[in-house]
């Protein structure tokens, strides 16, 4: 195997890792609340995974998989705006309180 392909293959290798770590976390996550929930982490490490498989399909050249990491990144960019808009919200109505 080409030093190429080998680095390509590690490109995507960790990007499916960083993948995997979102689900495994949100997992421990949901199982020290004992209900189902969704951790700041998971946004973080969909928008990092999205972005390293992004770069391996681009060295694939594959048209499909580079519009799915796409579509991805966009909607995970958009659930981290509105944590963080919840969370300033939170902090000025605690700011309010006597």
């Amino acid at each position: 195997m080409v030093k190429k392909e080998i680095l390509i293959l590690a490109v995507g290798f960790t990007g499916q890792f960083l993948f995997f770590m979102r689900f495994f976390i949100q997992w421990i996550y949901s199982e020290r609340h004992k209900k189902s929930l969704i951790p700041t982490a998971f946004w973080y490490l969909s928008i990092l995974g999205s972005l390293v498989l992004l770069v391996y399909a681009i060295l694939r050249r594959d048209v499909v998989f580079i519009a799915g990491q796409s579509a991805g990144i966009l909607i995970y960019l958009r659930n981290i705006y509105f944590i963080t808009k919840e969370k300033g919200r939170y902090k000025s109505q605690q700011k309010r309180l006597p």
